[in-house]
């Protein structure tokens, strides 16, 4: 029985139709829907940028309010953007019971949220390269599959080519 569902949202391009799976499986089931968006620490080189130009308590300061300002806009952008798109589907709309946006390893946010909300379902997109006639994996995704403890439902992003496709 799925009475729960956490959709792992990276926010591009096809995060639309994931959210339509999440969405139709979250009504079908009746279940409780929590999104989630994991935003990635920044990068050496970024790091190294901030400190040629900001003093240690200003870093600081930045590290402290403006990670925490950034992550709580983006979790009010997806809270708006959500609110329009489903503005004629309030049904819909109530079965998000929460939305996070979070600092960290992707992967690892989303096992750790979908353990500590306890939920029968992930749903992410595959977010696959193709590589000839084999598509693979996003790295985010596979990590997921290999360490979930539930079911994953995976949204494949790439149109696969037949081989009758020239």
């Amino acid at each position: 029985m799925i009475r729960s569902i956490l959709y792992a949202t990276d926010l591009g391009i096809y995060a639309p139709v994931v959210m339509q799976h999440a969405l139709g499986l979250a009504h079908s089931f009746n279940a409780d829907l929590y999104v989630v968006h994991v935003v990635e620490p920044m990068g050496l080189f970024a790091e190294s940028v901030l400190q040629s130009y900001l003093d240690e308590q200003a870093l600081n300061a930045l590290h402290q309010q403006g990670i925490s300002t950034m992550l709580g806009n983006i979790e009010h952008r997806i809270v708006d953007s959500l609110r329009d798109e489903l503005a004629e589907r309030q049904q819909e709309l109530a079965l998000i019971r929460s939305v996070k946006v979070i600092q960290g390893e992707p992967s690892q946010v989303i096992l750790e949220q979908s353990q500590r909300l306890a939920v029968d379902l992930l749903i992410l997109g595959s977010h696959g390269q193709p590589s000839g006639d084999i598509t693979h994996l996003g790295r985010t995704a596979a990590r997921v599959v290999e360490l979930a403890q539930m079911p994953v439902y995976l949204v494949p992003l790439l149109q696969r080519r037949r081989p009758t496709d020239g």
